[in-house]
């Protein structure tokens, strides 16, 4: 996967957290974002990892997205280890 592919796996994720009314509030818990800072800084990789990060905390959540978007479940995975700076060497 390309970072170009990765960072839109992330923006659906934003966008998919955001329009969820029990994601968003977990989300902002969890980062200290609001919506408008989500929106501002959605082009910023070191914060589209973050809300991969956010997302594949939970694998009904990764379950979730991927039905909905139609991805394989590994896909908020490799798009995280996709994104500059982000590579590890134990994710192929």
């Amino acid at each position: 996967m390309n970072p170009d592919q990765a960072e839109t796996i992330a923006l659906q994720a934003l966008a998919w957290i955001a329009a969820d009314e029990e994601l968003l509030p977990q989300l902002s818990g969890a980062t200290g974002a609001s919506l408008e800072d989500a929106r501002e800084r959605a082009q910023d990789p070191a914060f589209l990892a973050g809300i991969l990060e956010f997302l594949t905390m939970e694998d009904r959540w990764v379950q979730r997205f991927c039905d909905d978007h139609s991805l394989p479940y590994d896909a908020p995975m490799r798009a995280l280890m996709a994104l500059p700076g982000q590579q590890r060497d134990e994710w192929p």
